[in-house]
């Protein structure tokens, strides 16, 4: 988005939204789970992760691909990407968008998706083969399924879209920079775009690469692993999943009578470097202020901050800073949750999550609580315990990456919400 033209520009709605999560298959199943605060952090359980020192994280179960996604595309993708093919099934029924909605004009519905991880599991596999078997017993489809853009392109040769497509590569803070692609494309013409991030990171080469971050938990205990905010915390806990989301132009949405689930409002990006979290604070409220001025918000407006919590003293210190510079007095009167907790942070899909949770905060006036947090140690309304009923009309989602990203959505609850 593009805080100059935003205002004047095409409302840009969400209409459908479809996750595969830790806590839950299905927007319905998500919600309830995040709504009552469950807590699905667990021991790693995948072949291979045995005895490295990652110990707790969120793992997708009972999530069955082949019952969603056809075999033709199951052997051509990874894990990552069989998430976000069945999340982009789930969205489009959700949005009640059939291909008779856009047959006349393929060109008129895009994807664009963030990836961190990429296809490691798939990758992991043939590289095994390569070295073991040799070249002749590696597959065609390992210069395509590793690659962080294969879950893009796979789902829109599956659905026949052919309008404009892309990859985000902006560190965590991807998931929500690439809300902005997606409006920005809806605003070019576009009807209709599919957007979202999913992530699969529990493969033992993965898993291996994550070590190298200093903010990983290694906890053993799944209800210590992550605890942002408070004075034990240890770093965060890792996870799998995500969301895809359909988008609309909102002239568009209503011609078709889709229903309104949220207005994407706002949103923001800044980059202050890997490791900097004194900087962070910065970026990140500089990216606050941008989203609300997008939106035309004002501070006090914001009735829930889905917060980043990384879960480490430092860059939870720095993202309180920041919602405090950003929203001044309101910044320790405000709502503030992070559901992850309960499921672990999905890197690029996190922000994902946290959207679709935010969505349906706004559908039905309650603020999820923060799982396995109950002491805080900051100047901070953390909701903790339950979940809160409260009017929530406009929410803002916050996500920071290791690498250094800051970004910032608004969202608005819709004309058209259920609740």
């Amino acid at each position: 988005m593009n805080s100059r033209t935003a205002t004047a520009g095409k409302s840009v709605v969400v209409t459908g939204i479809g996750v595969v999560a830790p806590n839950g298959v299905g927007a319905d199943a998500f919600w309830k789970a995040t709504q009552s605060g469950v807590s699905v952090l667990d021991r790693v359980t995948r072949q291979g992760c045995e005895h490295l020192p990652l110990r707790v994280a969120g793992e997708v179960r009972g999530f069955e691909p082949g019952s969603l996604v056809e075999d033709r595309f199951l052997v051509q993708t990874d894990r990552f990407s069989h998430y976000a093919l069945a999340a982009a099934d789930l969205a489009l029924e959700h949005a009640r968008l059939g291909r008779a909605d856009y047959e006349d004009d393929p060109y008129a519905v895009g994807v664009v998706t963030a990836a961190g991880s990429g296809g490691g599991e798939f990758g992991q596999r043939e590289l095994q083969r390569l070295w073991g078997r040799g070249p002749r017993f590696v597959g065609p489809y390992q210069s395509i399924a590793w690659f962080y853009a294969a879950s893009t392109g796979q789902v829109s040769i599956r659905r026949g879209f052919k309008g404009p497509c892309g990859v985000v590569a902006s560190d965590e803070a991807g998931g929500l920079d690439a809300f902005a692609h997606a409006a920005r494309q809806i605003r070019r013409g576009s009807r209709a775009m599919l957007v979202g991030a999913t992530e699969a990171p529990l493969a033992p080469y993965s898993m291996v690469c994550q070590l190298g971050y200093p903010g990983l938990s290694t906890r053993e205990e799944p209800e210590r692993a992550y605890r942002p905010f408070t004075s034990k915390a240890c770093g965060f806990a890792p996870a799998e999943g995500g969301a895809m989301f359909v988008v609309e132009e909102a002239a568009a949405a209503a011609a078709r009578g889709a229903t309104v689930r949220a207005v994407l409002a706002g949103h923001a990006a800044t980059f202050t470097g890997p490791g900097r979290w004194e900087e962070s604070a910065e970026g990140l409220a500089h990216a606050i202020r941008g989203a609300l001025a997008e939106a035309g918000v004002a501070p006090e407006e914001v009735d829930v901050v889905f917060a980043d919590a990384l879960g480490t003293p430092e860059a939870d210190a720095a993202e309180v800073r920041a919602i405090h510079d950003a929203l001044g007095a309101h910044g320790a009167r405000v709502a503030v949750t992070a559901p992850k907790t309960g499921t672990g942070r999905a890197y690029c899909a996190a922000g994902t999550l946290d959207v679709a949770a935010a969505v349906m905060a706004l559908e039905h006036g309650v603020v999820p609580p923060t799982p396995n947090v109950f002491e805080v140690c900051h100047d901070l309304d953390v909701v903790t315990g339950g979940a809160r009923v409260a009017p929530v009309r406009t929410a803002l989602v916050l996500s920071r990456g290791l690498m250094g990203s800051n970004a910032a959505v608004v969202l608005r609850k819709g004309p058209e919400s259920p609740v």
